[in-house]
């Protein structure tokens, strides 16, 4: 199938790579000229594991290319994938790329009469692709949604895509979304994914919406919820939250019997207490699901609970230092991880943010390591970014540092305990390492308090 795809971001551009692999001819369409000529010299324009070489192979396919240009990319598209941002302001997604874009492919639907289907992949709000979309395009073109002549086609396929795992994640999905308004639209998602033998769900638009924002929401509400838990462990004392987990988890309802022993599912790893969750999804979603049921008449209160423990969870950290130590005040302190989660750059809502804006506020001297979002974390800090000192040798700031602080949990952390000197403190903020590995530290972290 030809298709175009709209937006060179996280999803646009794995989406396309990925759907390239697997034999389609794909265009995607971005407005900055220097995004496409990387692009189309195969050198990706985000950090993703495994995009370079699945990149290169596509581009040297011939099934991959890029263009400012989207009446071409239109040109011989039987569909196209709108995966622009929309970023939150306030709790609310903001529409305007993705209404922009429905507008210049309504323009070009305008002037043609092959029936094209647009689909939104982008995030949306229920009751955004058949509503605002729907309306931009019919604006645009003087056209309606439908299946026949003079008509056009509109459907919506929202992603489930981990940062740092997103090309195994495209690979390897485990159910594909195919929401449409229209016969010809199902017809060409069923025919766009037809290589993929899973679970494939057939539902209208704004069903396909919900699914991705139910989705995040209830990973977010459990991560929450472990959190809040954790947090009495370490209060009462004498516990640590993961034998909890531990005996939770082998409830059969989590951890199903079967003939062949006992399954542990990937969603247990959400069971794992830590300093928040980030990103550019779980935030934001939560947020704007809350305010489209406020809008609606319908409050939130789960919601708003798990985004007040979220806020709160980083501060936990320098709350339990501060208890543990007196002050933080002049203390040398490293923080090890600024991405919101190992495997990317991505330091949106990174809890790394919050920990060091708080251990600003407390007075301590401050230095600081990702393998590879430091340059994004200085960009986004904003005021006071001044007292924070980047290293590059994480290993040997770690043994001239008096606390060392696990934000992040990069597998090249797991070398700590050979770097820090007798009497350290190491705050563990994701259970990345077990205590008994740093004999000679005083181990701290979320959930668990000794003596």
């Amino acid at each position: 199938m030809r298709l175009a795809v709209v937006g060179t971001g996280y999803v646009g551009l794995v989406s396309g790579v990925c759907l390239a692999a697997r034999g389609h001819e794909v265009t995607c369409v971005d407005i900055n000229p220097a995004i496409v000529e990387r692009l189309n010299r195969a050198e990706p324009t985000i950090y993703e594991r495994g995009l370079p070489e699945l990149l290169a192979q596509v581009h040297a396919a011939g099934h991959f290319r890029a263009t400012c240009d989207l009446d071409a990319a239109l040109a011989d598209a039987e569909l196209v994938l709108i995966s622009v941002g929309t970023p939150s302001h306030e709790g609310r997604i903001d529409l305007t790329q993705v209404l922009h874009t429905a507008r210049q492919i309504g323009a070009w639907i305008g002037r043609h009469d092959r029936h094209i289907s647009v689909v939104v992949k982008s995030t949306v709000v229920p009751g955004t692709t058949d509503t605002a979309v729907r309306e931009a395009i019919t604006a645009a073109s003087g056209k309606h949604p439908g299946n026949g002549p003079g008509t056009f086609g509109l459907g919506m396929n929202p992603e489930f895509l981990r940062e740092g795992e997103a090309i195994e994640d495209f690979a390897h999905p485990d159910r594909i979304v195919l929401g449409h308004e229209d016969t010809t639209t199902l017809a060409r998602l069923e025919a766009l994914y037809a290589p993929w033998a899973v679970d494939k769900l057939r539902v209208n638009t704004r069903t396909a919406e919900l699914i991705k924002y139910a989705n995040n929401a209830l990973l977010a509400l459990q991560i929450s919820a472990i959190n809040e838990i954790a947090n009495v462990s370490a209060a009462l004392g004498g516990i640590d939250i993961l034998d909890v987990v531990e005996g939770v988890a082998l409830d059969k309802r989590w951890s199903p019997i079967t003939a062949q022993g006992r399954v542990s599912p990937a969603i247990l790893s959400y069971l794992i207490p830590g300093c928040g969750f980030g990103g550019s999804c779980f935030p934001k979603d939560v947020q704007a699901l809350r305010t489209l049921g406020a809008d609606h008449g319908v409050p939130m209160q789960m919601l708003n609970a798990v985004l007040d423990v979220n806020a709160a969870q980083p501060l936990q950290v320098t709350a339990i230092l501060e208890r543990e130590l007196g002050t933080l005040r002049g203390r040398r302190v490293l923080v090890l991880g600024l991405a919101f989660k190992p495997g990317t750059d991505d330091v949106r809502e990174s809890a790394s943010l919050a920990i060091i804006r708080a251990l600003i506020t407390a007075g301590a001297q401050i230095t600081a390591h990702d393998p590879i979002a430091a340059d994004h974390f200085a960009q986004s800090f904003g005021p006071g970014g001044e007292a924070i000192s980047y290293v590059a040798d994480w290993q040997a700031a770690a043994a001239a540092s008096e606390v060392v602080i696990i934000a992040t949990a990069w597998d090249d952390y797991r070398a700590l305990p050979a770097a820090v000197q007798p009497g350290t403190v190491v705050f563990d903020a994701r259970r990345a390492l077990r205590p008994e590995t740093l004999p000679q530290a005083r181990y701290l972290t979320i959930g668990r308090r000794v003596g």
